[in-house]
C-alpha cells in the first residue's frame, strides 16, 4: 500500500450478510432500510421537499418497455472498406417524462427520449457502429464538484463519452474516461460483437462526472443474440421483458434532486441511495402478463444500491445467465441479490398464478405489480434444466497472480475520504500490464467494510473464491491472516461475469484471460460515487511483443 495512505477510514457495516456457522461470505451491501449509513460522513446541506410516494396511488402506470432503436443505414466497416455494416444514430440529449401518473413531469437527460435509453439489437460476430451525439445543454443541471479527478474547474460542465459495458471492443471505442466531448461533438465507435449472446447496457463514462451523468438518465440495453440462444426455445418476443432498476432522489414538484455536502470546498458525498425505485423509468408500474413463462432481463443501473428481489407469493425465480450470457445449468431461488452493474437473466413461470396480482418487492418495499391474466394460454417456450458446457478456468492456466486492495483512505483534513485501488490514484503509473491473450488471477483484499462492485473493461472473467481475512493484520502488520474458509462462488455466479461483488473484509479471487485487443482500458467500482472520486485505475493489454 502507498505509503502516503497512512490513515485507513472504515465505515459501518452495511452492505454484508455473514452467513454463521456455514463459513459463507456472503455480501448484501445496503441495510434492510435500504440507506447506507457513513461514519464520518460530511454533514450533507438541507434537502428540499421530497416525493412523498406514500401518498401516490400505486400500479396505475403500464410499465414501459424500451423501444428497439433502429438503424439510420450502412457505413464501411473501419477494419474492411469494402464492407458496410448497420450504423445507427443515436442522439445524447434533454427531455422531459412522467415518473409516475400523478408526479410533474421531470428532466432527464438521457439516450434518445427515453430512460433508458433505446436497446440495440444485434447479433454475435456482426459489427455494427454506432454514433452517439451528444446534443445536451452547455451547463448541467445537477451539482458538479470540481475537486474530482477531471472535474476541474478548467473543463467544461458537460461532457461525455460512452461505454459499452461488457463488451470486447477495440479500445478507442471502448469509452475511456479521458476521451469525453462536449456538446456539439460526436463519436462513431466501433462495435464487433465477437462475444456470446448476452445483455449488455452503455452508459456515461465521462471522468468525474459520470455518477451525475448516469443519474441524470444516460444509460439504455444492447442485446447480442447467438443460434446456440436461438436453439433453446425460451420465451421470446412479448414474453421476454427487460427491467432495468434505477433508484432516484425525486423532489414535490418533480424534478431530480442530487445532495451535496455542507463543506463548499468538498459538495461530493460517498454513495447516493434515492427514495424512490424506477423500473424502466416509471415509479411502482404494473405488468400484465399470461399465465405462462417469461423471460425477465434485468439490469442494475443505480448509481450505488444493491437489490434484494423477492416476488411477495414466494413463487421461485429462475437463473438462466449473468453478466456475460448464459449458465451452464439453472438455478431457482427465491431471493436475488443484485449489484450495481450487473445482469440477471431469468424465467417466471406465472402458470399456476392465474388471476393473481403479485408484487416484485425490494426486501418489504414495493416496486413493481406483476398482473395475471385469468385465462390459461398455451406456451411452447421452456426452461432448460441444463442449458450449456461452461468450462471452468483452471487456476494452473494463470501466468501471474496479482493481489490488489480496495481501500477507503481519510487524511485527517476534514474532507470525505477518497476511495483507491490497491493505494493508487488515477494519474499514477500504470501498474497493470497484462499480456494479451494471457490469463492472470486477481485477487480483491477488500480492506473496507462496504461491498464493492468491480468491474473490469474488455474482458469477462470466472469467481475463483472468496475468503475472510483479518484486515487489521493485513494494513497495520502486513501479515495476511485469513478467518475461514475459502468459498466457492454462489450457483449463479459460476457463468462468465464482468462485474464481482468484492465481499467486504475478505479477498475475492477471480481469474481473467485477457483476449481481445491490445491498449489501454479502466478497472473500477461500480458504484459511481467512489468510481468518481479515485476508485478507478487504468490497466494496459500489452501486445505479446512489449512484454
Amino acid at each position: 500500500m502507498a505509503s502516503s495512505h497512512l490513515f485507513l477510514r472504515r465505515t459501518i457495516i452495511t452492505r454484508r450478510d455473514f452467513l454463521a456457522g456455514a463459513a459463507v461470505v456472503k455480501s448484501l451491501a445496503a441495510s434492510e432500510s435500504g440507506h447506507h449509513q457513513m461514519a464520518h460522513m460530511p454533514p450533507v446541506a438541507t434537502a428540499p421537499k421530497l416525493l412523498n410516494v406514500e401518498k401516490l396511488t400505486p400500479f396505475v402506470d403500464p410499465l414501459p418497455l424500451p423501444r428497439i432503436a433502429q438503424r439510420t443505414g450502412m457505413m464501411a466497416s473501419p477494419t474492411n472498406r469494402k464492407k458496410h455494416v448497420p450504423f445507427y444514430r443515436v442522439p445524447i440529449q434533454e427531455f422531459v417524462s412522467q415518473v409516475h401518473r400523478d408526479v410533474p413531469a421531470t428532466r432527464f437527460w438521457g439516450y434518445g427520449n427515453s430512460i433508458p435509453g433505446p436497446t440495440i439489437e444485434t447479433r454475435s460476430g456482426e459489427e455494427i457502429l454506432v454514433e452517439w451525439q451528444n446534443k445536451l445543454p452547455s451547463k448541467h443541471f445537477l451539482p458538479v464538484d470540481h475537486h474530482l479527478m477531471g472535474a476541474e474547474k478548467d473543463k467544461p460542465e458537460v461532457r461525455t463519452v460512452v461505454h459499452l459495458h461488457g463488451a470486447k471492443v477495440p479500445p478507442a471505442s471502448d469509452g475511456y474516461p479521458e476521451d469525453w466531448y462536449v456538446p456539439g461533438q460526436s463519436k462513431v465507435y466501433h462495435y464487433p460483437n465477437q462475444q456470446d449472446a448476452a445483455l449488455l447496457w452503455y452508459h456515461d463514462h465521462a471522468m468525474g462526472i459520470n455518477r451525475l451523468n448516469i443519474c441524470a438518465g444516460m444509460l439504455g440495453l444492447y442485446t447480442i443474440r447467438d443460434s446456440f440462444e436461438d436453439s433453446l426455445n425460451l420465451p421470446k418476443g412479448e414474453f421476454e421483458i427487460p427491467l432495468v432498476l434505477t433508484d432516484r432522489m425525486i423532489r414535490a414538484d418533480g424534478q431530480l434532486y442530487y445532495p451535496v455536502s455542507q463543506l463548499a470546498d468538498a459538495p461530493w458525498l460517498p454513495e447516493y441511495f434515492g427514495d424512490v425505485v424506477l423500473i424502466n423509468g416509471k415509479l411502482l408500474p404494473y405488468l400484465e402478463v399470461q399465465p405462462r413463462k417469461y423471460r425477465f432481463r434485468l439490469l442494475n443501473g443505480s448509481n450505488g444500491r444493491f437489490y434484494f428481489l423477492t416476488l411477495a407469493n414466494g413463487q421461485s425465480l429462475h437463473h438462466i445467465g449473468s453478466d456475460q450470457g448464459l449458465l451452464a445449468r439453472s438455478v431457482e431461488a427465491q431471493r436475488l441479490t443484485i449489484a450495481p452493474g450487473e445482469r440477471m437473466d431469468l424465467i417466471v413461470d406465472f402458470a399456476d398464478h392465474a388471476g393473481e396480482e403479485i408484487l416484485l418487492n425490494d426486501n418489504a418495499v414495493r416496486i413493481m405489480q406483476f398482473r395475471v391474466a385469468k385465462n390459461k394460454v398455451a406456451d411452447a417456450s421452456s426452461l432448460p434444466g441444463q442449458i450449456r458446457a461452461v468450462l471452468r478456468m483452471p487456476e494452473s492456466s494463470a501466468i501471474r497472480t496479482r493481489t490488489l486492495t480496495l481501500e477507503e483512505v481519510d487524511y485527517l483534513t476534514g474532507e470525505p475520504d477518497v476511495h483507491l485501488l490497491d493505494g493508487k490514484r488515477w494519474h499514477e503509473p500504470i501498474s497493470e500490464n497484462p499480456v494479451l491473450d494471457t490469463t492472470e488471477i486477481w485477487e480483491l483484499m477488500n480492506l473496507t467494510d462496504d461491498a464493492h462492485p468491480i468491474h473490469l473493461h474488455l474482458v469477462r472473467f470466472q469467481i475463483l473464491d472468496r475468503r475472510p481475512l483479518n484486515t487489521g493484520a493485513y494494513l497495520y502488520q502486513k501479515k495476511l491472516l485469513y478467518t475461514g474458509e475459502a468459498v466457492p462462488p454462489e450457483p449463479h455466479e459460476m457463468g462468465w461475469k464482468d462485474t464481482i461483488r468484492a465481499t467486504p473484509g475478505a479477498c475475492t479471487r477471480i481469474i481473467v484471460n485477457f483476449s481481445g485487443y491490445p491498449g489501454r482500458y479502466v478497472w473500477h467500482c461500480h458504484i459511481l460515487e467512489h468510481e468518481d472520486n479515485e476508485m478507478m485505475r487504468p490497466y494496459e493489454v500489452l501486445a505479446p511483443a512489449n512484454a
